[in-house]
């Protein structure tokens, strides 16, 4: 169920029109984009595709328009995040509706309970549905660490077939690597950790999810295309630009999280002219006057814009 996730999974960022509707146009050419770059797969409705801002209808657009446009070309996982176990299966069969290749979830959260409960929501998730189930561990957000104990085990049992790490926690990320190849590598491993991808790939991943591969998925692919053959001065040296480029993500003065985070992708897309607008949900602000200016700069000075 895992040999086809692999390698570059870009998490789709989701382009709205100044009056925050869904930005289809955009979307398309966004996607298009990406698997043209070379990308192995993408994964859509996560934290970068703005899934806890987005009704049931909006994840529905977004569904629609990736497998139109996609045509399967390359497997599609898509976010199933929500806080609790019965929200989460709900959001499962609209995805086993539109026929999505995974889903990827998080651990429950809001109403707390311990790894015990975390444990019988994934294998609850299980029992609800055939698809592939990435285990998505992001505890900035869900205030919950996924252990290597736990996830080796719903990984032997057949629970989960994969992990998308972003807790920024290289660590423990190393230590599920090494956990994972001793038991017969059970899990797909992906890094959801842009300026070191290198180090992952050092350590055993499978590949990575990097937002800012909305933003140069040529690089990330080259990275990938390099660790294939083994070229580790080509890794790094592709990561070190990488590093420099993800500043479009860290540059924003007044404003934190999400808005200089996803909100430095969609205006670095928005100056490229692949986004029309770089319109953020409410209640997050746009990026405007020198933040763009300073995600300008980061993208002149490396290439992806004429200055």
């Amino acid at each position: 169920m895992t040999t086809q996730f692999r390698g570059v999974v870009p998490p789709v960022v989701t382009p709205l029109r100044e009056d925050r509707t869904f930005d289809e146009a955009s979307f398309d050419k966004q996607i298009n984009r990406m698997i043209d770059a070379g990308v192995h797969g993408l994964f859509v409705l996560g934290s970068s595709g703005e899934v806890a801002f987005s009704t049931d209808a909006r994840r529905r657009e977004v569904l629609a328009a990736t497998q139109r446009v996609v045509q399967g070309r390359v497997p599609v996982l898509a976010g199933v995040i929500d806080t609790q176990t019965e929200r989460v299966i709900e959001h499962i069969r609209v995805c086993e509706e539109y026929g999505v290749d995974g889903i990827v979830a998080t651990a429950p959260f809001y109403a707390l309970g311990g790894e015990a409960q975390v444990e019988r929501h994934f294998r609850a998730l299980r029992e609800a549905t055939d698809l592939p189930i990435f285990a998505y561990d992001i505890p900035v957000c869900v205030h919950t660490k996924l252990s290597v104990d736990l996830l080796i085990r719903l990984g032997k049992d057949g629970v989960i077939q994969g992990v998308k790490d972003s807790s920024g926690d290289d660590v423990s990320f190393r230590l599920l690597c090494l956990r994972n190849k001793e038991e017969g590598h059970p899990l797909a491993l992906f890094t959801g950790h842009e300026v070191v991808v290198d180090g992952a790939y050092m350590s055993g991943a499978d590949g990575s999810v990097p937002g800012l591969g909305n933003v140069d998925p040529d690089g990330y692919v080259r990275q990938w295309n390099a660790y294939e053959a083994g070229d580790w001065e080509a890794v790094r040296a592709e990561q070190d630009r990488l590093a420099d480029v993800m500043k479009v993500a860290m540059s924003a003065k007044g404003i934190s999280g999400y808005g200089a985070g996803v909100g430095g992708f969609k205006t670095a897309l928005q100056l490229m002219g692949v986004f029309e607008s770089n319109q953020m949900p409410e209640p997050v602000s746009a990026l405007t006057g020198e933040n763009v200016e300073a995600v300008r700069a980061v993208l002149v000075r490396n290439g992806l814009l004429e200055g």
